[in-house]
């Protein structure tokens, strides 16, 4: 489904540049589960985003389900967004100007589901999440932990072929986290291929692969549930 070849990524500081992803070599079958884990700042939001096609300046060669994705142009890669990529978003990135029920249908849209469809999908989705009661107040209202749990219905509901998530229990207490790591162990059982960050060992058990990043590289595979070292991201 993904194969990264000699992926690049710098910036321009004042200490001139500054080399984050140095050379990512990375091939993601279908139906994978695979956590990504390492110290702060080296690399694994990054990472996501340019698998979630949201950065297109690094180097290197990107293939998704066969396309070439560093030769599409932004309009290209985000109609590919759309239409397979679900994303959780450690700052959430919510539509203040929505309620919680509009933001879920934002997805569903992208793919040309039908109104009432659309409609059921939602209440079904409010439901397992239990914020039925809240689905005509808007983000703002939410506390962070509510927040990210729309965050994360939202990214799942149109059941995306690929789901990314950065840090995707981060604002959770234990049972919402936990809850929220066995509904993604469910839909990867169905079908959708997961590739997550986090800095718990805990949620990286519910994948079948745990990568490693540091200083822009990734180190040799292990598999989930194996001790592993990491400080806390972000």
């Amino acid at each position: 489904m993904i194969r990264l070849r000699q992926i690049k990524k710098s910036f321009q500081d004042k200490s001139g540049i500054n080399e984050v992803l140095r050379g990512i070599d990375l091939d993601v079958m279908e139906g994978e589960f695979v956590s990504i884990m390492g110290p702060s700042g080296a690399g694994k939001s990054l990472l996501l985003s340019i698998l979630g096609m949201y950065d297109s300046a690094w180097q290197g060669e990107y293939f998704f389900l066969d396309q070439a994705i560093h030769r599409l142009n932004s309009k290209q890669r985000g109609e590919l967004n759309k239409r397979y990529v679900g994303f959780v978003f450690q700052q959430f990135h919510l539509l203040d100007e929505l309620t919680v029920a509009e933001n879920l249908e934002v997805p569903l849209s992208y793919r040309d589901v039908r109104k009432a469809e659309r409609q059921a999908l939602v209440a079904d989705m409010l439901d397992r999440i239990g914020m039925v009661a809240r689905r005509k107040v808007y983000p703002s209202r939410l506390s962070g932990g509510l927040q990210q749990l729309v965050a994360v219905a939202r990214a799942i509901i149109a059941r995306p072929r690929l789901l990314l998530a950065d840090e995707p229990t981060g604002n959770l207490h234990s049972e919402q986290g936990r809850q929220i790591m066995e509904l993604f162990q469910k839909l990867n059982r169905e079908g959708t291929t997961i590739i997550q960050v986090t800095h718990s060992e805990f949620n990286a058990g519910f994948g079948n692969r745990v990568l490693h990043i540091f200083d822009g590289r990734i180190e040799e595979p292990v598999k989930a549930g194996q001790d592993t070292t990491t400080t806390t991201d972000h």
